[in-house]
C-alpha cells in the first residue's frame, strides 16, 4: 500500500477526521452522545475511590474520628453505585440503537445508493469502491469504524489527562520553611520535579515512536492479508469447476503459497520483542523514580501519606492516557487513506439536471413522446450505441424492439426513462425536452421489468406494491393478470408470503419463471401509461410464454407497451417492430409487412430462428 498518511497536512487529516465524525453524528446521533457520556463515566469512575482511599488514608493518619471515617466510607460507596448506575442507564440506551455496522449500510444504500446517478451503478469502477470499503470495514475494521471505535479510546485518552493531572498537579508542590539536607533537600526543589517530567516525557516518547512505527507496518500487513484472502476466497466461488477439472491439488498449493510468506512477520515479532523489554525497562525507572520521589515528599510533609497511591495511579494514567491519544493520532491519520476511498464513493457527481416543470396528470394518458436525432454514448467509450434515432410513440400502441446483443435496444429503453440523457440530439415529451420536467414525476410515466429485476426478502404484497401498506385487491388482481392466480391461491399466507428466506424461515423461493410473472406484475401495479418489458418471458416455459401473450393484450390494457424479446415468434401481435442493429433502427412495420423483405434483418434473424423448428433442418 501507498502509505499516503503524514503526506496529507495535519490541517488536511483534521479536516478528513472532523468530516468523518460528522458524517457519524449524522448517522447515529443518539448512539453518539449516549455512548460519549457512558465513556466518560467509564473513565472517571475509577478515580473517585483512588481519590476517596487516599482521603481515608490522610484521616486515618491524622487521627481522625469513626463517624468521620464511616461518613467518607459511605460517600465513596454511594457516589461509586450512583455512578454505576448511570453508566449502567447510558450503556441499555446505546445498546438497544442500530449497531454501526447497520448504520453504515443504511448511509451507503438508502442515503448514497437511493440518490446516486445511474450512470455510477453501471461504472464498474464504482462497484470495485464499493466492494473496497466494505472489505476495509468488515474485514479490517478501517474507513468510517475505525472512527466510531477510536473515538471513545481518544476520548477517554482526554478525560484521563484533564483528570490525572487536575489530581496530580500538587505533586510537584515543594514544602516552604523546612530545614532539609542532603537528598530531602533535593527532593523538595522543582529540579527533581523536572527529572521526574523527564521521565514521565522518555516514556511517553518511546511508546509513540513504539505505535507510530508499528502503525504503517500493521496497515501494510492489513494490505497484504487482504489481497491474499480475497485470492483465497476465490476458490470457494469456482467449486463446482475444481471438482469437475480436478484443480483440487494445484487450488490448495496455491492457497497455501498465499499465506506461508511471513518473514516480515518474523522480523517485525523480534523488533516488537525487543522494544518491549526497553518500554519495560523505561518504565521500570519512572516507577522506582516515582516511588522514591513520592515517598520522599509524603515523608518531608509536602501531602499526606494517602496522596502516596494516589500520585502513583494517576500518574500511570496519565501516561497511558498520552500515550494513547499519540497513537491513535496516527491510526486515524493512516486510516485517512481508507476514509479516501469513503469520501470519494459519497461525492460521486450529480450532474444530470433534475428539471423544474411538473408533468402534466392525465387520465386519458395521452403522452406523446418523441426521439429527435439522439445519439448516445456511454460514459468513457468511443463508440456510439445509439445513432441519429428518430422515433414517435402512439398512444396505446405495443411496439416491439428486436435485434441482436448490444444493437441498441436497452440502451434506447434507458434513454427514455431518463436514466441516462443524450449526447445528442433531443427526447420530447407532449414537444417539450424531458430534461426539463422533474425527474421523479417524468419516470412516473414508466413501468419497467428490466431483465435484472430483483425482489427484496419481504411479502408478496411488499414487493408487488413497493409499500409496507397497499391496496390488497389491485395486488391481487395484477397477481391473476399475469397468470400467477392459482399459485397465490397455493400460498398459505397468501400476499403475506416472505419471498425467500432472507430474513424469515417460512419464505418462499419461487422458480425464475414465477419471478419473472411477480416482476410483470410489480409493473402493472405502478400503473403507468407506459410499460416497458425487457426479455419479459426468458426465463418462462412456452406453455407459460403463451399464457402471457395470449393475455397480453388484457395485461397492458390501454397503456403503451414496449417489449424487447429475442423471441420474434412473440413479437407477431405487436402493432409496431423496430428493428435495431449497430445502435440504429433499420427498419420498422409489423411482422407481416417485415417478412416480405427478404433482404432484411428482420427476415434474417426470423429466418434463423424458425430453422431450428423446421422439420427435416
Amino acid at each position: 500500500m501507498k502509505n499516503k498518511a503524514f503526506k496529507r497536512s495535519l490541517r488536511q487529516d483534521i479536516a478528513m477526521i472532523v468530516r468523518g465524525y460528522k458524517i457519524l453524528y449524522e448517522i447515529c446521533p443518539k448512539n453518539m452522545i449516549y455512548r460519549t457520556f457512558y465513556c466518560i463515566i467509564c473513565t472517571v469512575m475509577p478515580y473517585f475511590p483512588l481519590f476517596m482511599s487516599a482521603k481515608l488514608i490522610d484521616e486515618i493518619a491524622a487521627g481522625a474520628s469513626l463517624n468521620r471515617l464511616l461518613i467518607l466510607a459511605g460517600i465513596t460507596v454511594l457516589v461509586t453505585l450512583a455512578m454505576q448506575l448511570v453508566q449502567h442507564i447510558a450503556w441499555r440506551k446505546a445498546d438497544t440503537l442500530e449497531t454501526i455496522n447497520w448504520k453504515l449500510n443504511f448511509l451507503y444504500f438508502l442515503k448514497i445508493q437511493c440518490k446516486m446517478q445511474y450512470k455510477h451503478f453501471e461504472d464498474p469502477e464504482t462497484a470495485l469502491l464499493m466492494e473496497k470499503i466494505r472489505n476495509n470495514e468488515n474485514w479490517g475494521g478501517h474507513g468510517l469504524n475505525t472512527l466510531y471505535w477510536n473515538y471513545w479510546y481518544v476520548l477517554s485518552a482526554i478525560v484521563n489527562i484533564i483528570t490525572s493531572v487536575s489530581l496530580t498537579v500538587s505533586m510537584l508542590s515543594v514544602a516552604k520553611n523546612v530545614s532539609l539536607s542532603g537528598f530531602l533537600a533535593f527532593v523538595n526543589t522543582y529540579w527533581s520535579a523536572l527529572i521526574i517530567l523527564a521521565l514521565i516525557g522518555i516514556n511517553i516518547t518511546f511508546q509513540l515512536i513504539n505505535v507510530n512505527y508499528f502503525n504503517p507496518r500493521s496497515v501494510k500487513l492489513w494490505e497484504d492479508f487482504s489481497k491474499r484472502f480475497a485470492r483465497n476466497n476465490a476458490y470457494y466461488d469456482l467449486a463446482s469447476d475444481i471438482v469437475i477439472f480436478k484443480l483440487t491439488r494445484l487450488s490448495i498449493l496455491h492457497s497455501h503459497n498465499t499465506f506461508i510468506k511471513t518473514e516480515h512477520l518474523t522480523k517485525d515479532r523480534k523488533l516488537n520483542t525487543k522494544r518491549r523489554i526497553v518500554n519495560l525497562f523505561l518504565q521500570l525507572i519512572m516507577d522506582l523514580a516515582l516511588f522514591i520521589y513520592v515517598g520522599a515528599k509524603a515523608f518531608i510533609g509536602v501531602f499526606g501519606i494517602g496522596s502516596f497511591i494516589l500520585y502513583r495511579g494517576t500518574v500511570e494514567k496519565f501516561v497511558g492516557a498520552v500515550s494513547t491519544i499519540g497513537g491513535q493520532i496516527g491510526t486515524l491519520r493512516i486510516n485517512n487513506d481508507y476514509l479516501e476511498d469513503v469520501f470519494k464513493y459519497i461525492d460521486l457527481p450529480d450532474d444530470m439536471y433534475k428539471g423544474s416543470l411538473s408533468v402534466e396528470k392525465r387520465d386519458d394518458n395521452q403522452f406523446e413522446i418523441e426521439f429527435r436525432n439522439v445519439s448516445f454514448k456511454y460514459p468513457g467509450a468511443n463508440d456510439y450505441a445509439l445513432k441519429n434515432v428518430s422515433f414517435k410513440f402512439n398512444i396505446g400502441e405495443r411496439i416491439a424492439f428486436v435485434g441482436m446483443n448490444g444493437s441498441g435496444k436497452t440502451t434506447f429503453i434507458k434513454l427514455l426513462c431518463r436514466l441516462y440523457d443524450p449526447t445528442e440530439g433531443t427526447i420530447l415529451l407532449n414537444g417539450i425536452d424531458i430534461s426539463r420536467y422533474k425527474v421523479d414525476e417524468y419516470m412516473a410515466l414508466f413501468s419497467v421489468v428490466f431483465q435484472d429485476f430483483a425482489f427484496l426478502g419481504f411479502t408478496l404484497g411488499e414487493n408487488i406494491s413497493g409499500k409496507e401498506k397497499y391496496d390488497k385487491e389491485k395486488a391481487e388482481e395484477c397477481l391473476r393478470r399475469v397468470g400467477f392466480g392459482e399459485r397465490l391461491k397455493e400460498l398459505e399466507r397468501g400476499l403475506d408470503t416472505p419471498y425467500e428466506n432472507e430474513y424469515q424461515n417460512d419464505g418462499i423461493n419461487f422458480s425464475g419463471g414465477e419471478s419473472q410473472k411477480l416482476a410483470i406484475a410489480r409493473a402493472l401495479y405502478k400503473d403507468s401509461p407506459f410499460i416497458i418489458l425487457d426479455e419479459p418471458t426468458a426465463a418462462l416455459d412456452p406453455l407459460a410464454e403463451a399464457e402471457i401473450y395470449s393475455h397480453f393484450n388484457t395485461i397492458v390494457d390501454n397503456k403503451t407497451a414496449i417489449f424487447i424479446s429475442h423471441r420474434l415468434s412473440s413479437c407477431r401481435f405487436c402493432d409496431n417492430i423496430l428493428v435495431f442493429h449497430n445502435g440504429e433502427i433499420i427498419e420498422e412495420g409489423n411482422h407481416d409487412t417485415l417478412i416480405l423483405n427478404e433482404n432484411g434483418k428482420y427476415y434474417e434473424l426470423w429466418n434463423a430462428q424458425a430453422k431450428y423448428y423446421t422439420d427435416g433442418e
